[in-house]
């Protein structure tokens, strides 16, 4: 009986403890399927956000710092100063390259304008001096705040911040990306021992390592030869200092396009030690952070180059040679570069209607929106046409203005700025959106932007960029 008793309570301990080990698995799967719930809610909330701040690597990125779809419409146009220091003479720090880059997340547009480093920026150019170059200033006290100064002065861009760069930093963070693919445009063949310059560098696409980097951004022309001729970039291509921008803003941008590529996110951590060695810059990192996640996607494509317009002279009682910018092309070319392109194309409301008269060439269109009523009625001899080639071959031009005039409009202006990649049809002075798209039809290629000027000498301008065939 005693044995009994015994066993039972052996058979109610077992069951006892079965029971309690399934209550405690029952708690412990609903405490799984909670986390499990979670999970997935928090995921779905990410993947909601990440899709409404544009999806893909863009709003990933977005979304881990923190942006929501309100942030990017926020962000202003980020407007920097580059400069690209030279440190091979003891005891002398000149800047080689002086670029203004701007980068706009709403529009995903770039700017990037060359500004020669002979460029004079005292106030008696009779009596201009090389300390009185751009390229000298930073020198001075080795710290940008003399540069951008004198560039705001120039180009009427509020600028803030600067990155400087050392001819130390160029070689090692190309190295640190693998090198980049470039065409180098021409031979260069160059010697300067007293810095300790040697250029070889043979025409044809190559890879460009950090030590060629450096070979190719300082090129401006050959050793003489025995007649004391020294060899440089075409005049097609820009000559001299010139060509050397150029080289300049075109390997930067083949730079950023290898920079971009998925395999160089794993070297990051090596190219920031790099730039905390050798790059100074007042830019704060909460501020950079905000532009990473747009910028990735960034089109190197939609960047718009050009070169500070002016000319070379050593008319002075020292005889140096420096370079005096055109005030009033200057500022042209600064609202083309950095304001015209940046305004999208506006709609007039959803009313409207166009009416043609029996003359081809005239056109009435009334547009309203709200209680504005805004009427155009030019023909296409009346409409002042400017064209701006961009195309990097000059016969371009012509074949263009031959073109516009053979179907009656009037080309009043034509000009050359450096390679663009697109072409952009500017309205300036209320002209119709027929004749308009009249313009990107004849050409074929082309967006319309809008920028209303009452002081500007045209009524269109046309800048034709490498997509014009």
């Amino acid at each position: 009986m005693k044995k009994d008793n015994k066993n039972k309570r052996v058979d109610n301990k077992v069951r006892n403890a079965k029971t309690k080990k399934k209550k405690k698995m029952k708690r412990w799967k609903k405490v799984l399927l909670i986390i499990f719930l979670i999970l997935l809610i928090a995921g779905g909330v990410f993947a909601y956000r990440v899709y409404k701040n544009g999806g893909g690597m863009s709003g990933l990125l977005a979304t881990m710092v923190g942006h929501d779809e309100n942030t990017k419409k926020n962000l202003p146009e980020l407007k920097v100063l580059l400069l690209g220091i030279s440190t091979d003479q003891e005891g002398v720090e000149l800047t080689d390259t002086i670029m203004v880059a701007s980068y706009n997340p709403k529009t995903q547009k770039a700017s990037l304008l060359s500004i020669p480093r002979d460029t004079y920026t005292g106030n008696y150019p009779s009596k201009a001096t090389a300390y009185e170059k751009i390229n000298a200033l930073y020198g001075r006290k080795s710290r940008p705040d003399e540069t951008l100064e004198a560039v705001n002065k120039i180009t009427g861009l509020d600028i803030k911040y600067y990155v400087v760069i050392r001819t130390e930093a160029l070689i090692e963070l190309v190295d640190a990306i693998g090198g980049v693919t470039f065409y180098v445009p021409r031979d260069m063949n160059y010697d300067d021992p007293t810095q300790d310059l040697h250029i070889h560098l043979k025409e044809g696409e190559q890879l460009i390592d950090g030590e060629k980097a450096e070979q190719l951004l300082r090129y401006r022309h050959d050793n003489p030869d025995k007649y004391g001729n020294m060899a440089t970039y075409s005049d097609e291509y820009g000559n001299n200092d010139t060509g050397r921008m150029r080289t300049q803003r075109e390997f930067i941008m083949a730079a950023i396009k290898q920079t971009a590529k998925p395999e160089n996110i794993f070297k990051i951590g090596q190219i920031l030690d790099v730039a905390e060695r050798n790059v100074q810059t007042n830019i704060d990192f909460n501020v950079a952070k905000d532009y990473i996640p747009y910028i990735v996607e960034f089109n190197t494509d939609d960047i718009v180059t050009g070169t500070l317009p002016g000319e070379n002279t050593n008319e002075n009682s020292s005889g140096t040679w420096v370079f005096l910018y055109d005030k009033e092309e200057t500022e042209k070319l600064i609202q083309e570069m950095f304001y015209d392109r940046d305004l999208e194309q506006e709609t007039t409301g959803t009313e409207g209607e166009t009416n043609t008269t029996n003359s081809a060439n005239t056109t009435n269109s009334t547009n309203t929106t709200g209680n504005t009523t805004a009427t155009s009625k030019v023909s296409k001899s009346d409409i002042k046409l400017e064209v701006i080639n961009g195309t990097g071959e000059s016969r371009v031009l012509q074949d263009v203005v031959d073109e516009l005039e053979g179907s009656g409009y009037n080309v009043t202006r034509t000009g050359t700025t450096n390679t663009t990649a697109k072409t952009i049809v500017i309205n300036k002075k209320n002209v119709s959106d027929t004749l308009l798209d009249n313009i990107k039809i004849m050409l074929g290629v082309g967006t319309v932007q809008n920028s209303q000027s009452t002081s500007s000498k045209v009524d269109v301008t046309i800048i034709l960029g490498k997509d014009y065939k």
